[in-house]
């Protein structure tokens, strides 16, 4: 996916590799998509769905991010010169508080020559289905939507805007996207402060994170990214910022991902964890905790959304025909329904750090305590039930090994926060109950048939989520079984770097694309288990499977390296971090 990612933990924007912005959510991430056109038009003109700078006679763009930074600059140069292209969203601190407006800043200078350029704001609502009722101010644009307005401000002429007509660039233009509120400033002049004080919270956040000696621009990048899918408000996650980008073309695998998956968020805040940067934990510690409250003990959905909701009905929006006409745009996750009992240990161990981490400027204790440990007895009472699994299958329900992995992890890591808090009979009483449950996989989860844990108790079939019993230490690395488990997971489902998650058709058929994070959970274990040469070898091939900036989407190609999926998918930049901080030569070996 040739896209950039701009945001501020308030509102995302995704950009093509020519600067067209062509998908923006509002009011938040999983909003009304008022510039969809990385999802089709709608039924209309072609350019509906997207703000567009368009070059005369273009012959070639540049794109890459401001060193550190979540600002996007775009080159385009014609016949008659270049143009640079400036997008990002506010964040820094104002008057002791975070600012970041639910707002998109464009900027546009001539580099070169005398460009002509024609530019075409183009929002409509309701998933393409609603084309706004539009006004103008002296130096503004109301888009008014049913429930949605949003005002452009800008010092260049809005009537050429309006009527999409060619003009040379003699001068540079700020354009700023936002709510129907009056700008106190003239438009440059608020564009320039907020640019460069967004670029100093940027470069400042970036300079704090511990990265490691190898991959440092991979690592920060992918930082960044996953800091961005922190909806900050809430304290929320997302697992990625689009909905309905096809897993392989054609394949209808078209899914909304806008919403926080407890699992996908654990990895997320591990990650940043591991580099310091611990404000998205504690965020997310507050929406976690939030979550346990409400389910007084009971049923925990493995997805809700990034304000606590429970219901993610899912339907179709007809008007938009998809990504390259690859359809259907899906709104909402039916997977909100499900039962994946690995929900319990990935809740537990999202707040486990919280117990342990001094840096984190949280009181909590015995209290926090007790609220998990009903989350606990869920994970006693389900680890040998059936469930939908990691996977999230449709129509089958079997006793998936990596739920069970997850529910070991839940009453591991409560006999672990109960020793922090000096509690020795919860200690004994969860440890006991990890050990009855570890002994169960080993018993049912190990096929002499494959010589391999497999995907379910008493199943034959291969399942690339087992790999995580190297990265939940559920096993030693030097276990035989595990390394026999990776050698017959390799030889099954790796394609060359890249992994598929499974090898038994599903509700779709048999996967035909690498599942990013599997490639990279193969990638942690075979540095575990002491092969980093192989390890290391694969890490660099699958960080060639990012774009140009450095991004990666959920899935990828086996014979074109092209990304499919949603994007950018957390659980694919997790990936980049974890392998970076584990195969890395150190400083000290270094310097």
């Amino acid at each position: 996916m040739d896209l950039g990612l701009v945001g501020n933990c308030s509102v995302s924007g995704l950009i093509d590799d020519k600067g067209n912005l062509n998908w923006f959510c509002l009011p938040r991430f999983d909003g009304d998509p008022v510039f969809h056109s990385l999802l089709g038009s709608g039924k209309g003109h072609p350019d509906d769905g997207a703000f567009k700078i368009e070059m005369e006679e273009l012959r070639r763009a540049e794109q890459g991010y401001l060193p550190n930074t979540a600002i996007l600059r775009t080159i385009l140069r014609g016949g008659g010169g270049a143009v640079e292209i400036t997008d990002f969203s506010p964040r820094f601190e104002s008057f002791g508080r975070r600012f970041r407006p639910r707002m998109f800043i464009r900027q546009i200078r001539p580099l070169q020559g005398w460009p002509r350029i024609r530019i075409k704001v183009r929002p409509k609502f309701e998933y393409g289905s609603r084309r706004p009722f539009v006004t103008t101010g002296s130096n503004h644009l109301r888009f008014v939507g049913a429930s949605e307005v949003l005002r452009l401000t800008s010092d260049a002429p809005l009537d050429h805007v309006q009527s999409e007509q060619l003009i040379h660039l003699d001068r540079s233009y700020t354009f700023i996207l936002g709510p129907d509120e009056t700008l106190t400033e003239a438009p440059g002049t608020i564009g320039e402060r907020f640019l460069s004080e967004t670029r100093a919270y940027w470069e400042a956040w970036s300079q704090r994170l511990a990265v490691p000696y190898e991959w440092q621009d991979a690592v920060i990048r992918a930082a960044i990214t996953l800091k961005l899918c922190n909806y900050e408000q809430t304290g929320a996650i997302v697992a990625a910022m689009t909905t309905s980008l096809p897993e392989a073309p054609y394949s209808g695998r078209n899914w909304d991902y806008r919403f926080c998956w407890v699992r996908d968020a654990f990895f997320t805040v591990r990650a940043l964890n591991s580099l310091a940067a611990t404000r998205t934990l504690e965020n997310y510690f507050h929406w976690l905790m939030n979550v346990v409250s409400d389910a007084k003990g009971g049923h925990i959905q493995p997805v809700l959304g990034i304000g606590l909701e429970k219901n993610l009905t899912e339907w179709q929006a007809k008007d938009l025909e998809g990504f390259q006409g690859m359809g259907p745009v899906r709104v909402g996750n039916q997977a909100y329904e499900h039962f994946q009992h690995d929900t319990y240990g990935n809740v537990i161990l999202g707040a486990a750090p919280a117990f342990f981490d001094k840096r984190l400027r949280m009181d909590i204790g015995g209290h926090a305590f007790e609220m998990l440990e009903p989350l606990g007895e869920q994970a006693w009472t389900l680890h040998a039930q059936p469930d939908a699994g990691i996977w999230e299958l449709r129509t089958r329900s079997r006793i998936h090994t990596s739920s069970s992995l997850m529910c070991w992890a839940a009453c591991d890591r409560l006999a672990k926060i109960a020793a922090c808090l000096a509690v020795p009979t919860k200690v004994d009483f969860w440890r006991d109950r990890a050990n009855v449950i570890k002994s169960r996989i080993l018993k049912e989860a190990w096929s002499d048939k494959r010589q391999a844990f497999v995907e379910s108790f008493g199943g034959e079939t291969l399942d690339a989520s087992v790999l995580l019993m190297g990265e939940m230490n559920f096993l030693q690395p030097s276990d035989e079984r595990f390394k026999l488990t990776v050698d017959a997971l390799s030889n099954s489902l790796g394609r060359g770097p890249f992994m598929l998650r499974y090898e038994e058709a599903d509700d779709f058929g048999v996967p035909e694309v690498g599942f990013n994070v599997c490639a990279f959970w193969r990638v942690d274990a075979l540095a575990r288990i002491g092969r980093k040469d192989e390890a290391r070898e694969f890490f660099e091939e699958l960080l060639k499977a990012r774009n140009g900036l450095g991004l990666m989407s959920e899935d990828t190609a086996f014979d074109t390296g092209i990304g499919w999926g949603n994007f950018p998918q957390t659980y694919s930049m997790v990936g980049i971090i974890n392998g970076a901080m584990r195969l890395s030569r150190s400083w000290e070996s270094e310097l």
